[in-house]
């Protein structure tokens, strides 16, 4: 308890020490971030400080475009908000990427996209940002190749492990990288065949998805457990040394004695920590923190979405503080618009979004 203590304070204090040089403007002098000798945390690779991830997913602007739909006729706009989500007090960025942007077909990668990928890096060096790297996303269906959609199980997640090598290849030199997340919320089907890859729209976007439609004999864990294998395996096979992780619907919030799947310890065995997406309800942060306990499987522990969305400001600040002994890090939200332009939103949500904003400043630089 107390390292974590620590460890977030430290992390808190992280922003304003870019002046200093510990967070320093150029790639070079930026410290490679890696799991503690213990397990129990995360630290600076060169100086052992630990490091606690506070930041945000810059997965859409205030319009609702995908950062790639933007960041080639748009760039000044990607280098502004780098340095508003900084001023924030930020340490990290959590970026995702559409397979279809990074795969032309099902072997030939998209080296125009890898480019900027490239620049985005630098980028976030230069301003002081870890870089929470999510991929295969299928958020805009539309944007879905065919080709991709067509393809079985096995052939598919070949062309996810093609994806991630090319990836890889881009970022295993930059210490910019914090991680690798190999997919935003995957799912496995039921007894029957789901039919469709992706599961559910949101918002005009599709967040979570399908890594097999049908069981064919096997046990969902068997699934997990090859699917995070083969991933895991391309990867490593380019870059040895950043972390990989991959973030989870926590379904021991909704179902009563729900255990993890992907973070299982035989499942999980190539990732190097856990992440969780949580929105506590109303009323039931105790509730929440139990189910949050249950991610405690000897590894790191990233909320890696939270949002007052289902519960008031004050309930999210006390889930947060409670759940310090046992987290290393939250990544909240941040679409492009800077308090001062919510604040002229005359509506509920920009009253919203100013109080989450100055509530997360705030607390990047508390205590």
């Amino acid at each position: 308890m107390t390292q974590r203590l620590l460890a977030f304070g430290w992390a808190c204090l992280a922003p304003l020490l870019t002046s200093t040089g510990v967070f320093a403007a150029d790639s070079p002098q930026l410290e490679w971030i890696k799991v503690s000798s213990d397990n129990k945390g995360f630290v600076q690779a060169r100086s052992g400080e630990p490091f606690v991830v506070w930041g945000v997913n810059y997965d859409h602007d205030r319009g609702g475009a995908l950062l790639e739909d933007y960041w080639r006729d748009d760039w000044e706009t990607v280098v502004e908000d780098f340095k508003e989500i900084k001023a924030l007090g930020a340490n990290v960025v959590r970026i995702h990427l559409q397979l279809g942007r990074y795969m032309k077909t099902a072997k030939l990668p998209d080296e125009a996209n890898l480019e900027q990928l490239a620049k985005l890096l630098k980028l976030a060096a230069r301003t002081g940002l870890y870089i929470d790297l999510t991929g295969l996303g299928c958020y805009h269906k539309q944007d879905v190749p065919k080709w991709y959609d067509k393809l079985e199980e096995s052939e598919r997640w070949k062309v996810q492990a093609r994806f991630w090598q090319a990836v890889a290849k881009v970022c295993k030199d930059s210490p910019a990288i914090f991680c690798y997340d190999l997919m935003n919320e995957p799912v496995l089907p039921g007894k029957k065949n789901s039919g469709e890859w992706l599961a559910g729209e949101f918002g005009g976007k599709y967040f979570v998805q399908r890594i097999a439609r049908e069981l064919k004999g096997r046990s969902r864990k068997e699934i997990a457990k090859a699917w995070v294998a083969q991933l895991s395996s391309a990867i490593r096979e380019v870059d040895p040394k950043h972390m990989i992780t991959v973030g989870v619907i926590p379904w021991a919030l909704t179902f009563k004695g729900a255990k993890p799947l992907f973070h299982d310890p035989e499942v999980g065995k190539p990732l190097d920590f856990v992440s969780v997406h949580f929105y506590p309800r109303t009323g039931q942060v105790d509730a929440a923190l139990d189910a949050l306990k249950v991610y405690e499987v000897g590894k790191p522990l990233v909320i890696e979405e939270i949002f007052p969305l289902k519960c008031s400001l004050e309930e999210l600040d006390a889930f947060i503080k409670k759940s310090r002994v046992y987290t290393d890090g939250w990544i909240s939200f941040y679409w492009g618009k800077t308090i001062k332009e919510y604040q002229k939103d005359a509506d509920i949500s920009g009253a919203l979004m100013t109080q989450w904003l100055q509530y997360f400043q705030e607390n990047s630089l508390a205590k």
